[in-house]
């Protein structure tokens, strides 16, 4: 049974299509489109802009988009077991730089939940995405929140509208921030989110407010968007998915 990247290969093949030819129809880097074809994930970087990247690419070639990142899935999912099979080995002691950089994260998970409560008892101003210009002064955080909305669970599970219609938000977290996702005018994240995190939204409009801005990476469809501003703003920002 012949692999993804093969499957692509052989379909972009058939249309008598260059990788370059493709990457201007769907603005996606050749050298991109050539890892995905040899099965190279880890040229892509983070898994997220990998499966947007499959899902860009299968829709254009007429395959199963969603079937096409099920595959991948299944294919780090093997590749991570094989690698906790090899580090089972006797336990060694935590390195002074891992010991370092799980400082390091709390002191940042600790400044922003500072930043939270700073708001919570004195409140706080927003500025938009197109005014956002530089970061504000320590102890800005994130506008009024509902009272009744705040015990609600970090939770992006919960996602409005039919998943494969439309289009999707994946929002890649790089650096610890407050995050509170809308869909559809539904509430359905707010919280503290760690660096490292990745979640994914549908529906037909997503409005974000990141206490954090530059340590929130968005990509639609598997196409960057970039941060959404500089470290330690806060920044709102609302996206349309409903495909024309």
């Amino acid at each position: 049974m012949p692999g993804l990247g093969e499957e692509f290969r052989a379909a972009r093949e058939a249309r008598h299509l260059s990788l370059s030819e493709v990457s201007e129809q769907i603005h996606i880097r050749s050298v991109y489109l050539q890892s995905l074809e040899n099965e190279d994930w880890s040229a892509i970087a983070a898994p997220v802009y990998v499966r947007g990247f499959i899902r860009t690419y299968a829709r254009f070639l007429g395959l199963h988009g969603e079937q096409a990142v099920a595959f991948f899935n299944e294919s780090i999912g093997a590749t991570a077991k094989q690698n906790e099979v090899a580090v089972a080995s006797p336990r060694r002691r935590p390195s002074l730089l891992l010991w370092i950089a799980g400082t390091v994260a709390a002191v940042l998970v600790a400044f922003v939940a500072y930043n939270y409560y700073v708001f919570a008892q004195q409140g706080g101003t927003t500025q938009s995405a197109d005014s956002a210009q530089s970061a504000p002064t320590p102890g800005t955080t994130p506008g009024p929140l509902d009272t009744a909305a705040a015990n609600l669970p970090a939770d992006a599970s919960a996602k409005p509208g039919k998943p494969g219609a439309g289009q999707t938000l994946e929002v890649h977290i790089t650096q610890a921030s407050w995050l509170l996702v809308t869909i559809d005018g539904t509430k359905i994240l707010e919280g503290i989110l760690p660096a490292g995190t990745t979640k994914e939204f549908h529906g037909k409009t997503v409005t974000i407010r990141a206490g954090n801005a530059g340590g929130v990476h968005l990509a639609l469809d598997g196409k960057e968007l970039g941060t959404m501003g500089p470290s330690g703003a806060v920044v709102d920002r609302t996206i349309g998915l409903a495909e024309e």
